[in-house]
């Protein structure tokens, strides 16, 4: 073990809440924008099945929040890669993973707060899967089954001859 780190606890401790707030910054920013592709991903899938059905904004955004529950076993790991990546990129483009190395501090010790963060997240990842998960994946599918089946909706005008149709005039009176 090197000198500094047995002497230094101090500086060791700092140089963790450097790269943990780097870290989480960038963590759920890039968790977000993985649930927002994702989303997308939905919506453009099952678009067909949403428009035109005079859907409110209830339940759309019950639905998109339901499913991006659904999203997050896939978004947690694919966030927790990319902001590691984008920490560790940072660190080495302003030379302080270069100081750190040089001062005597291996890189095991530098990647043990985002190991230990790792961990923790996929113990809660675990119990998020396992209570919450299933509660909002039945509830996406069941809603997305009767937004399907919903007929669709028209907006035919009060007395007014209605050509939406093919091969149908339509005329309500109210």
């Amino acid at each position: 073990k090197c000198y500094i780190c047995k002497s230094n606890f101090g500086i060791l401790k700092t140089i963790y809440k450097h790269i943990l707030k780097s870290f989480i910054g960038t963590f759920i920013f890039t968790f977000f924008i993985a649930i927002f592709v994702l989303l997308m991903q939905f919506l453009w899938n099952y678009i067909d099945s949403l428009v035109g059905k005079g859907l409110g904004f209830e339940v759309i955004g019950k639905l998109m929040f339901y499913t991006s529950i659904t999203f997050v076993p896939m978004a947690l790991p694919l966030a927790i890669l990319l902001s590691s990546l984008m920490c560790f990129g940072n660190l080495g483009e302003f030379y302080e993973l270069v100081a750190m190395k040089a001062s005597g501090i291996s890189v095991w010790k530098i990647m043990r707060p985002l190991l230990i963060f790792s961990i923790i997240m996929s113990f809660t990842a675990f119990i998020f899967s396992n209570n919450v998960l299933p509660i909002a994946t039945l509830k996406s599918k069941t809603l997305l089954r009767d937004v399907r089946k919903q007929k669709m909706s028209f907006d035919i005008p009060e007395g007014m001859f209605y050509k939406g149709i093919d091969g149908y005039t339509i005329r309500a009176e109210k």
